[in-house]
């Protein structure tokens, strides 16, 4: 199941990002990557652990306030670094990294051949990528209208965001059957796969609703559906504590949830158990109390 964090504000986005990516292991990847938008529109990928990756770009240029990163689950091609997301465009203009199965990818991608595009992985993702270049290129439309109306043309589950070195201010995403969440702080954007990358900084988040596309554009959030059609976004406060994510010095999440057992019993009785009384009040069961005591064997 594969992760995905992005960021765009005042900070540094790359430490945010691989936090983030770090929190993600637990769906389980065979590769880690990262779009920066630094002047340049770099994308460095590796096969492996997040560990592994943090190691191939500790002499890379990692500076930049605008980045997405993404722990790929091998669907479509073999756990490789070239398989790895981000995926650029044809011309480098674009990069995507995406969650999910575009079923007809391969219809689209021979139709783009034909056009003359190239293909540098064997994933369904970099087809969606260079579909929404082919699409900006011809109608000449800005990015998040280019992704709406490629979205349009593929059938499958996503969960996508897509960043532009030509609109450097802008951070697009969309979903379809895999989970987006939008968090907001101020004067700066997250968004993720779920919530657990974005508690740290901001409780205030917008889930987008299947077939809808999200535009972060110079601090100001747009939601359309891909028929498009403007969203006002629902904003909600996160009740998830930090603490309940972390480690919690254990090595490995699983450890960590074996000695949380205890605490985890105890919470869950806690207002339904008077011991000094010998109650136990079970809410949830009272209303089916006569047809429990008279139930038939």
């Amino acid at each position: 199941m594969c992760g995905i964090v992005a960021y765009i504000g005042y900070r540094q986005a790359y430490p945010i990002v691989i936090k983030g990516l770090q929190r993600l292991e637990y769906r389980g990847y065979d590769s880690a990557g990262v779009a920066l938008l630094n002047g340049e529109l770099s994308v460095y990928k590796k096969a492996g652990k997040v560990a592994d990756f943090t190691n191939y770009v500790s002499d890379k240029n990692l500076v930049g306030q605008v980045g997405m990163g993404h722990t790929r689950w091998a669907t479509h091609g073999e756990p490789n670094d070239r398989n790895a997301h981000p995926h650029y465009s044809e011309s480098k203009d674009l990069a995507i990294i995406h969650n999910g199965i575009i079923e007809n990818y391969a219809a689209i991608k021979q139709e783009l051949i034909n056009s003359g595009h190239t293909f540098k992985s064997d994933t369904d993702t970099e087809v969606l990528i260079h579909l929404i270049e082919e699409i900006k290129h011809k109608t000449h439309v800005a990015t998040e209208e280019a992704v709406r109306l490629a979205l349009g043309e593929v059938i499958g589950a996503y969960a996508i965001v897509v960043l532009s070195k030509s609109e450097p201010n802008k951070m697009i995403a969309a979903r379809k059957g895999s989970p987006i969440v939008v968090g907001i702080g101020k004067d700066e954007w997250f968004i993720a796969s779920d919530a657990t990358p974005i508690v740290e900084y901001t409780k205030n988040v917008a889930y987008l609703n299947d077939g809808e596309v999200a535009t972060i554009d110079n601090g100001k959030l747009t939601v359309k559906t891909i028929d498009n059609e403007t969203k006002i976004p629902f904003v909600q406060e996160l009740e998830l504590k930090l603490e309940a994510i972390e480690k919690g010095g254990y090595d490995h999440f699983m450890m960590k949830e074996i000695y949380e057992q205890p605490r985890s019993i105890w919470d869950s009785m806690r207002g339904r158990i008077d011991a000094d009384k010998g109650r136990l009040r079970l809410g949830g069961i009272s209303e089916f109390e006569n047809k429990l005591i008279n139930a038939k064997e």
